[in-house]
C-alpha cells in the first residue's frame, strides 16, 4: 500500500510539475503588452536629462564603426573621436611609473620574486610595498575607508599644500570615482527642491546641465564673455543671481570651470578674486572644477581658487569645493575613475552628511585611489624613475599645446570660423557661421543647426565633435566643441579632412 501510494504520488507531483513548466512555457511564449518599468514610466527627472558629449552623434560613430569593421565602404576608414577628452583611446601613453606602480599593487604576489628587482626601478618597488603596508592586504581587492584611502588623502593633502603655500587637511578631501562623482555628490548634498539652483557658465560641460534637474533642482546660466576669451563678468553674474531670486529661485552654488571647458580658457587672478567675492557677498557655495590644471598651454598661469582665496585672507569668508581628477592632465586616466573633492569651511555635522552620502556606495575603486595618489605624489628628484617620469610628462603636454595651436590656427583660416586661444584644458570651441540656407535644411530636419553640421562632417569625415548647442551658447550663434587628442602624427590629416569638409559644405549651401 506504501509504494503503491508512493508511486501515485510521484505521478501525481510530474504531472503537476509537468503542467506548470508547460503554463510557464505558454506564458514565456506570448509576449505581454507591456512591463512596469518602461520609458515612458521611468522617473521624469530623467527623462530630461540631456548628455551631448555622449548623445545622438557618437552613436550615429558608433554604427558607422560597426559598419567598417563589416567591411562596408565609407568616405573614410576610421572614427577620430574627438568628442570627448579620452586621451589615451586617441592613443597617448600611460605614464610608466604609474602603471609600474600599480601592477605590483594589483598583484602583490610578485613582490615575492627576485626578478623584479631587474624589472622595476627601487622606488617603484618601494611606493608599491608602502601602499600595501598601509593597506594591509593583497592589493586593491577589499573595500576602503568611505573617505578613501588615508595614505592617499596625506598625498594629497600635502600636493594641494605644495601647490597653494597653505597646508590642507586629510580630513578635508574625499577619494572619488573621478571628478564627475563628487560633483554629484555636492549636487545631491545641495538641491532640496525645484527653487534652489545652481549657477552654472554657458557654454559649460554637460555633467552640471545634466546633474541639476536630475536632483530637481534648476540651473541658473550665466554667459561667459567669448569675444574677452571666455572671461567671466561681473555684472552678467549679478544679472544671472537677480533674475533668479526675482523668479523665486534661490542660488545655492556657483560653478567654475577653470581652465575651462568647453571653452578652453585659463582664468586670470583679477577674474578669480571678482568671482571669490562675489560667493562671498551671495552667500553662494563656489564649486570649482579644476581638473585641467595641468593643461596650460598659453601665458596665464594656473592659479587654484584655494590659494587665491588665502591669498585674499578671505578663507574664513566662504565655503568652497574643489574637484580634481586622474582623467584629464598628462595622465589620460579616465579609466581608472580617480578624483578627488576638497571641503572648505564645512562642519563636522555637514561633513558628516556628506560621509553619509559617500558610505551608500561603499568606497570610491582603490585602484582609482592609489591612481590619485600616484598623481599627487610622483617620483622627486633624484628617485631613481624621476628623469624618466618628467620626460614622460614634459613630451606628452609639449605635443598638446603643438596640437593646440595647430587645430585652433586651422579653424581660424576657415571662411566663417572664429575661434580663441586654447589656453588650457584640451578643447577648442570655435564659433561657426552657416549659411541660410544650411539652416533651414537643419530645421527641415528638426534638428539643430550646429548639430546638423556636426552630423554631416562625420558624415563624410568620420571626425566625432560635438555641437555647441549641448552645452549652451547665446541665441543666434553656432559653435562645436573638438578636442586636440588625436596623435600628433594624424593632427594634421584632421586638419585637413575638417577644413575639406567646411569648404565643401558652405559650397554646397550657398
Amino acid at each position: 500500500f506504501f509504494l503503491m501510494l508512493r508511486s501515485v504520488g510521484t505521478r501525481f507531483v510530474a504531472r503537476s510539475y509537468i503542467g506548470a513548466s508547460a503554463s510557464v512555457a505558454q506564458l514565456h511564449q506570448t509576449p505581454r503588452a507591456s512591463y512596469p518599468l518602461t520609458a515612458e514610466t521611468s522617473n521624469l527627472l530623467l527623462q530630461k536629462v540631456q548628455y551631448a558629449v555622449r548623445g545622438e552623434i557618437v552613436l550615429r560613430a558608433g554604427e558607422y564603426e560597426k559598419q567598417l569593421k563589416e567591411g562596408k565602404k565609407l568616405p573614410f576608414d576610421q572614427i577620430i573621436y574627438c568628442n570627448i577628452g579620452n586621451p589615451q583611446q586617441l592613443l597617448q601613453k600611460p605614464i610608466s611609473f604609474h602603471r609600474e606602480v600599480l601592477s605590483l599593487i594589483e598583484s602583490p604576489f610578485l613582490m615575492e620574486k627576485e626578478e623584479v628587482k631587474k624589472v622595476f626601478a627601487s622606488d617603484v618597488i618601494k611606493r608599491a610595498q608602502a601602499y600595501l603596508d598601509h593597506l594591509n592586504v593583497n592589493g586593491t581587492g577589499p573595500y576602503s575607508h568611505s573617505q578613501g584611502v588615508e595614505l592617499v588623502r596625506e598625498e594629497v593633502a600635502e600636493f594641494i599644500g605644495n601647490r597653494d603655500g597653505y597646508k590642507a587637511s586629510p580630513n578635508d578631501i574625499f577619494l572619488t570615482n573621478g571628478a564627475s562623482s563628487g560633483v554629484d555628490m555636492m549636487l545631491r548634498m545641495s538641491i532640496r527642491n525645484p527653487k534652489d539652483g545652481i549657477m552654472i557658465p554657458i557654454p559649460q560641460y554637460p555633467l552640471y546641465s545634466a546633474t541639476i534637474p536630475m536632483y530637481n533642482g534648476t540651473s541658473i546660466p550665466y554667459y561667459l564673455n567669448e569675444e574677452s576669451l571666455w572671461d567671466m563678468s561681473l555684472d552678467e553674474m549679478n544679472r544671472a543671481f537677480k533674475e533668479a531670486s526675482d523668479n523665486g529661485v534661490l542660488p545655492r552654488g556657483l560653478v567654475v570651470i577653470n581652465p575651462g571647458n568647453p571653452t578652453g580658457q585659463c582664468l586670470t587672478v583679477d577674474s578669480m578674486k571678482q568671482i571669490i567675492e562675489f560667493c562671498a557677498k551671495n552667500d553662494v557655495v563656489l564649486m570649482a572644477d579644476e581638473v585641467y590644471q595641468e593643461n596650460i598651454y598659453g601665458d596665464t598661469e594656473f592659479n587654484s581658487f584655494r590659494k587665491v582665496v588665502f591669498d585674499q585672507g578671505a578663507e574664513k569668508d566662504l565655503q568652497m569645493v574643489s574637484f580634481h581628477s586622474i582623467s584629464k592632465g598628462f595622465l589620460g586616466e579616465c579609466g581608472k575613475r580617480g578624483g578627488y573633492f576638497e571641503l572648505m569651511n564645512f562642519d563636522e555635522e555637514t561633513r558628516g552628511l556628506i560621509y553619509k552620502i559617500a558610505s551608500i556606495g561603499l568606497c570610491s575603486n582603490v585602484t582609482g585611489q592609489i591612481m590619485m595618489g600616484l598623481s599627487c605624489n610622483p617620483p622627486k628628484k633624484g628617485d631613481a624613475s624621476f628623469e624618466k617620469y618628467e620626460s614622460e610628462k614634459q613630451d606628452i603636454l609639449s605635443s598638446l599645446k603643438r596640437r593646440a595651436q595647430k587645430l585652433v590656427k586651422c579653424l581660424n583660416s576657415l571662411e566663417g570660423v572664429s575661434c580663441q586661444p586654447a589656453s588650457g584644458s584640451m578643447y577648442a570651441f570655435p564659433q561657426i557661421t552657416l549659411p541660410e540656407k544650411a539652416i533651414e535644411e537643419a530645421n527641415r530636419l528638426g534638428k539643430a543647426p550646429d548639430m546638423f553640421y556636426c552630423l554631416e562632417l562625420l558624415r563624410e569625415t568620420g571626425i566625432c565633435v560635438v555641437p555647441g548647442s549641448g552645452f549652451g551658447q547665446k541665441d543666434g550663434t553656432y559653435h562645436f566643441r573638438t578636442t586636440f587628442l588625436p596623435n600628433e602624427k594624424y593632427i594634421d590629416e584632421v586638419n585637413d579632412r575638417m577644413g575639406t569638409f567646411h569648404k565643401n559644405f558652405l559650397s554646397k549651401f550657398k
